[in-house]
């Protein structure tokens, strides 16, 4: 059991605690709730470009990475369509460092051409690496683009298009900075050797006199319900073909969260799940396979993807994924195979939790979520979950008129 302490600034930062005696070591987590779904569609890749942005100095200090160093730490951060996280380590004597630089960078970055024009090159350069000189790079793009028609996961973290990032401007910036990057839009986990007296008495001191700032209200379009199938096939210079199917799933505070998560598991989760062991193992139809959800705070997708061997065309490899469905919908779950998936998770909470930089990140998000002590229930939530409920899930989600399926053909 974790205990966590919460306590609220003044000008709405939130703050949740665990003290860990057993580390001499101290995590800060700094969550804003702000991801790419909190940007305009014609400029999209904001928040991932803030992520490195606050690496490129604030407005008193501008050098944060060898204060870090200096100080026997390490940090770094990672965004997604719903949040942008940060966390740095320190050693217990050098706490207060890490305080200091965080609330620098939430009361003002350095807003400065030089900076914002190597940031931007840096995200252009990951952006041509991974999504369009990488093979299979622009799946993301596809799929969400075929899944979702109006809602802003639409666009993945990395943004629409590059030409979004490069035109840029430094007012676009500061404007997104200003109305999003805020006390009372953040969440501040501090984890390890640090007690909570102390823990508030320096988030007191150094983020309190932050004042709070007119965040922009979130006003998200609700995704429509899917009723029709919809299919897409591209040809690229790829080694060989590939599948990606897509299903509108849950979002992340459902109850049904659970059942998806474990259904993806017993699918595709280790040598006995069942797409490794019939289609890969078995029927040898695809090379590798894997089944997974986006485990979005909205709703979300549930992906399955996958390479048939040379053998199997894109269309047998299809009907016998949708064959291995039909089994999980309608026959009986066997007990051991559940029991399998769920003394897995059980085995992972308690192995995450035991290190004090995960509890930092895991109580950030579920604060987010709506309460962070609920981090003590995770457990319970998989445990609580029956054959019936994963197979009513199965049954309303695989279905044709809920998936988008993308072939990606490799160019003969």
């Amino acid at each position: 059991m974790i205990q966590v302490n919460k306590h609220t600034l003044d000008n709405g930062l939130r703050i949740v605690h665990s003290q860990d005696k057993t580390t001499q070591m101290v995590a800060l987590n700094i969550l804003y709730d702000v991801g790419a779904k909190d940007e305009d569609e014609n400029h999209t890749g904001f928040a991932h470009l803030f992520e490195h942005l606050m690496f490129g100095g604030s407005v008193n200090i501008p050098d944060y990475d060898t204060h870090v160093q200096n100080a026997g730490g390490e940090n770094n951060a990672w965004t997604n369509n719903d949040i942008t996280n940060y966390y740095i380590t320190l050693p217990l004597q050098n706490v207060e460092t890490a305080f200091w630089l965080e609330s620098d960078r939430m009361l003002s970055l350095d807003f400065n051409e030089k900076s914002l024009e190597v940031q931007r090159q840096v995200v252009i350069e990951e952006f041509k690496q991974r999504n369009l000189n990488q093979p299979y790079g622009d799946t993301s793009h596809i799929v969400r683009d075929m899944a979702y028609k109006v809602h802003p996961y639409k666009w993945p973290t990395i943004g629409k298009e590059i030409s979004h990032i490069e035109n840029a401007t430094m007012e676009d910036v500061r404007s997104f900075f200003f109305s999003h990057y805020a006390p009372n839009n953040a969440i501040l986990a501090v984890t390890g050797n640090i007690s909570f007296e102390e823990t508030i008495a320096m988030a007191e001191k150094w983020f309190g006199p932050i004042q709070r700032r007119d965040v922009i209200k979130r006003n998200l379009i609700k995704e429509p319900e899917q009723l029709q199938e919809r299919r897409e096939t591209v040809e690229r210079n790829v080694p060989v073909d590939a599948i990606y199917m897509a299903f509108h799933m849950s979002n992340r505070k459902d109850r049904d969260y659970y059942a998806y998560d474990m259904l993806s598991d017993l699918l595709s989760n280790g040598r006995s799940s069942r797409f490794i062991q019939n289609l890969v193992q078995e029927k040898k139809f695809f090379s590798n396979i894997d089944a997974y959800i986006s485990g979005s705070v909205e709703e979300g997708l549930f992906h399955i993807s996958g390479k048939p061997v040379p053998s199997i065309s894109l269309k047998d490899a299809e009907k016998a994924i949708w064959e291995e469905l039909e089994a999980i919908k309608n026959s009986e779950l066997p007990m051991n195979e559940l029991d399998k998936v769920k003394n897995k998770y059980e085995s992972e909470q308690i192995f995450s939790n035991m290190n004090y930089l995960n509890v930092a990140t895991n109580l950030a998000f579920f604060e987010l979520l709506g309460n962070a002590e609920d981090i003590n229930n995770e457990v319970e939530k998989y445990r609580s979950v029956d054959a019936d409920h994963i197979q009513m899930v199965a049954k309303k989600t695989f279905t044709p008129n809920n998936s988008s399926t993308l072939y990606y053909k490799a160019k003969k």
